[in-house]
């Protein structure tokens, strides 16, 4: 047999070897268990309860985001970082619940200005003062329309809360305040950030926001 039928003959013989192996693995059954329904349902909470961070202010986000490691030195805490985390989160918190209090107006010369609502309209906080009294013929629309609502605190009440859902999830926050916890205690800060991403999630869907404040995106019709 010449050199070239046997290099041909071991082709095909490396050819069938691995098309049968590549039967077997197919038929193979899968080593990875299937996840139940309830794993599967948790699974999607938890990534609903993540993408709960789109509903905070992209300001206060970063800064949780950047800001925790450093102030809880990534988890290990002593008393010092312990304080520092705890004024942190409470401020990062109280500018979630502030902010859904502002609002934005666009001119028709496309300038967009923020301001806070108030019971008898919006007070514009980077407005020139200068041209504020004559608000009529500057293009300013009626800001008593974006006067408070019930509305309104229902939203600050829920992004403070979608803020300490997502808190409870970040293990920096977990290891500083609670290095070893009980299995009780485990069990409590698994269950309350879900439960509260489910919630927050509902209501928000069910009451939308429709103000775009400081933090929030303003899309091109506001």
């Amino acid at each position: 047999m010449s050199l070239r039928s046997r290099i041909q003959t071991s082709k095909g013989s490396v050819a069938e070897i691995a098309e049968k192996a590549q039967t077997e693995e197919d038929e193979r059954p899968s080593e990875q268990p299937s996840q139940s329904a309830a794993q599967r349902a948790i699974s999607q909470t938890m990534a609903s309860t993540a993408n709960l961070a789109n509903l905070l202010p992209t300001g206060t986000l970063l800064a949780f985001q950047l800001l925790t490691p450093i102030f809880s030195n990534n988890g290990i805490c002593d008393p010092v970082n312990r304080l520092m985390t705890l004024i942190l989160l409470t401020l990062l918190a109280a500018s979630c619940f502030v902010a859904s209090f502002t609002d934005s107006v666009r001119l028709d010369d496309g300038q967009l200005y923020y301001g806070f609502a108030t019971f008898k309209g919006m007070w514009l906080i980077d407005y020139p003062v200068s041209s504020s009294s004559s608000s009529s013929s500057s293009g300013l629309p009626d800001l008593t329309k974006y006067r408070l609502r019930f509305i309104d605190y229902v939203h600050a009440g829920l992004s403070f809360l979608v803020f300490v859902a997502v808190a409870l999830r970040d293990k920096n926050v977990l290891n500083c305040f609670y290095p070893q916890p009980k299995h009780a205690t485990q069990e409590v800060l698994d269950a309350v950030p879900v439960a509260i991403g489910l919630i927050c999630s509902l209501l928000f869907v069910v009451f939308p926001t429709r103000r775009h404040g400081i933090g929030y995106p303003v899309t091109n019709g506001k």
